[in-house]
């Protein structure tokens, strides 16, 4: 049976898996399933159609699956899902989806998400990324695998940020920023390739010279996006790691609607 605080309020329709902890004063709503090994915070309220994984930790007054910051909203039964083994620090918000977009909000697996981190509705968060204190992230943004922000970034709506990308401090992102890029500053500007986060991956030095490389063609070479891409389409194509790296990035960029940071 769940452990659940005598003093927290959990609706008899949520659904617990038998090991899920609750700790005082929260309030888990009846639309919320959590999955095993996972526990909630003290004062922390999950609400709205919202189902957590397994082994997530929830720390207090978070608030997870609230209605979403949209006028637009009209109590709609839009969805929240997280995938599994997540932190969530303290005073974070995430909310629901809307139907004007996908009408839910997905964070995957392994994220590290800190103190006063606000997602907003309808974003896409992928795997194994770490959120900064503080980082804000507007509506219908798309994040992809280990991706790291910095404490105060915020994320205009409707931006994609692409897998090993990382934000420095204080970061205002305006436009999309390509998989491998750094990128800091107001407004957010690219300055090189995440190297060093790559090596931590197990990035081979043949595989960053390559995104380097790539780096150059997309940022150095004088080339519009358009002819970029083309020269990126090229150098993508083949079986080894390093071209796979690169069509990672190339895909990324077929997808770019707000223009990339520069």
């Amino acid at each position: 049976m769940a452990s659940i605080h005598p003093t927290a309020l959990v609706d008899p329709k949520a659904e617990l898996a038998t090991d899920v902890q609750v700790g005082a004063y929260a309030i888990i709503g009846p639309n919320v399933c959590i999955d095993e090994g996972s526990s909630i915070g003290p004062h922390a309220v999950v609400e709205g159609h919202t189902r957590i994984g397994r082994r997530n930790r929830i720390f207090q007054f978070a608030s997870i699956g609230a209605p979403p910051q949209d006028k637009k909203y009209r109590n709609e039964p839009t969805r929240l899902e997280i995938g599994d083994d997540n932190t969530i620090r303290e005073f974070v918000t995430i909310n629901c989806g809307t139907t004007q977009d996908r009408e839910v909000t997905k964070i995957g697996n392994d994220n590290w998400i800190m103190a006063y981190v606000h997602v907003a509705h309808d974003c896409v968060i992928g795997d194994h990324g770490i959120f900064a204190n503080s980082t804000n992230i507007a509506g219908h943004v798309e994040i992809g695998d280990w991706v790291i922000l910095g404490g105060f970034t915020g994320v205009h709506q409707f931006c994609k940020i692409g897998s090993h990308a990382m934000t420095g401090v204080g970061s205002v992102v305006l436009h999309d920023i390509p998989p491998y890029v750094m990128a800091s500053g107001n407004t957010a500007k690219a300055h090189g390739i995440n190297s060093e986060g790559l090596r931590r991956r197990g990035f081979s030095q043949v595989d960053i010279n390559t995104l380097r490389r790539a780096y150059k063609t997309l940022y150095k070479s004088g080339l519009t996006l358009d002819q970029a891409r083309s020269q990126l389409a090229v150098a993508a194509q083949g079986d080894d790691d390093s071209a796979r790296h690169v069509r990672l990035l190339s895909t990324f960029l077929q997808t770019v609607t707000r223009g990339i940071v520069r």
